[in-house]
């Protein structure tokens, strides 16, 4: 996360200049055909863009320092020099920006668990590093972004749509890797599908926001203990299939 003195400078580089006239394309350059009105759009869709991008991470900043039902749109306005309208005018709501932070934290996990699943390495032991992965990334924030940890919560237990979508993303990522193995002869063959479903069911206490909570003490069953429960589960030399 940058510095927050460097978002304030990169929101004015974004502030238009009285007097500036935006450089214009050169007509005769080949390498760019582009006309200077589209030149022009362009320019201001990037603008919009990073600006929309700034506001989210001084947003983020502000939840993990505040909380994020503390933040109001007055304070990300002020923590970027902006007026509470100009934040409007990218957000229709403060329920907006709050998803959108609560987006770019789970799709850190996502991507991290993508990168995994793409890795060399029998579907097992991918699968392994996968779920390793996401617990620790919920713990960490569980552990030293205690604010940050909460929004994601309230987003699971408010049924946010972008929680939904993060459960279905995670869930066919495991699901591939586990079809991968079936696929090999890794895995006992099965409905994929399901089978991602039961390890992700038989894991959630280790990445559920709440729950993370009320076992906090219990420190048992452990992730590598239910991790090789799935894995004997799914290993090949079991006679019995998943099905639906």
């Amino acid at each position: 996360m940058p510095a927050l003195t460097e978002i304030k400078a990169k929101v004015a580089d974004l502030q238009p200049h009285t007097g500036e006239t935006p450089a214009l394309l050169d007509e005769h350059n080949s390498s760019d055909n582009r006309r200077p009105g589209q030149d022009l759009r362009t320019d201001k869709e990037v603008k919009e863009k990073n600006t929309h991008r700034l506001i989210v991470e001084v947003a983020e900043r502000l939840f993990r320092q505040l909380g994020f039902q503390k933040t109001t749109v007055a304070d990300i306005a002020r923590e970027l020099n902006m007026s509470p309208a100009n934040v409007y005018r990218f957000f229709s709501a403060k329920s907006e920006i709050n998803a959108a932070v609560c987006r770019d934290i789970l799709g850190k996990v996502e991507a991290e668990a993508e990168k995994i699943a793409a890795t060399r390495g029998t579907a097992a032991q991918r699968l392994q590093n996968l779920l390793a992965s996401v617990e620790r990334s919920h713990h960490k924030r569980y552990m030293s972004d205690r604010k940050l940890h909460e929004l994601v919560e309230v987003a699971i237990t408010e049924n946010w749509s972008i929680m939904n979508e993060h459960n279905r993303r995670m869930a066919a990522i495991v699901e591939q890797v586990i079809a991968n193995g079936m696929a090999a002869g890794e895995f006992r063959p099965g409905d994929a599908a399901v089978a991602a479903r039961l390890v992700n069911t038989a894991c959630i206490r280790f990445c559920h926001p709440r729950l993370m909570v009320e076992y906090d003490q219990k420190p048992e069953p452990t992730l590598n203990q239910m991790i090789g429960f799935c894995l004997a589960a799914l290993n090949a030399n079991r006679t019995a299939s998943v099905t639906k």
